[in-house]
């Protein structure tokens, strides 16, 4: 009797372990899944922003179409990859996406109106902050990837993750260029 109460008390506590294993994967996997959200939100929200910044400078860039349209390209590119959550996709498309910005800046030193334009300016910033928002955003998303990924393999974890199908999520991966700022303000001062 007492060797089936000590059986039945062993069973009671390795079931109550291993839900409390599960739920704290599903809440790790859930933290992959909010970050993720995070940059999604931002990337919707620079993608809105930056039509509006083509149209600003079209008023002021008569001869400068392809530079716009480069932006506009790549601006449609990480929508496709986002939308798909392609993240190495996503990553590709960033790197375009800021090589347009950096022309469009640099050709824009050729136009001190549109550097003077108040909607210019409001703009400038707004997509700075975004950038910088987005920067934040991605390290808080890759650290939550690599708490998933170690939880999923570590033992006893490893076990409850095969079990209830925890797969590994994928890092964001940037070149060192990617990783840096486009810095507005370097490229309108002076």
């Amino acid at each position: 009797m007492l060797t089936l109460l000590i059986v039945g008390f062993l069973v009671i506590a390795l079931s109550g372990y291993l839900v409390g294993v599960y739920n704290s994967l599903v809440r790790v996997r859930a933290a992959v899944k909010l970050a993720w959200s995070d940059i999604d939100v931002l990337l919707v929200q620079r993608h809105d922003e930056l039509p509006k910044l083509v149209e600003v400078c079209k008023q002021y860039m008569q001869y400068e179409s392809g530079t716009l349209e480069r932006v506009m390209r790549a601006r449609a590119d990480v929508e496709s990859a986002r939308s798909a959550r392609n993240l190495p996709g996503v990553s590709s498309a960033e790197r375009e996406l800021r090589s347009g910005l950096n022309g469009l800046f640099a050709v824009a030193e050729n136009y001190p109106q549109l550097k003077a334009s108040d909607a210019f300016r409001h703009l400038q910033e707004r997509i700075s902050g975004l950038e910088t928002a987005l920067a934040d955003r991605r390290e808080v998303y890759n650290d939550a990837v690599n708490t998933n990924n170690v939880r999923i393999v570590s033992f006893p974890d490893v076990l409850v993750a095969r079990l209830g199908d925890f797969p590994a999520a994928s890092l964001l991966r940037f070149q060192t260029e990617e990783k840096a700022d486009v810095n507005l303000k370097a490229a309108f001062s002076g």
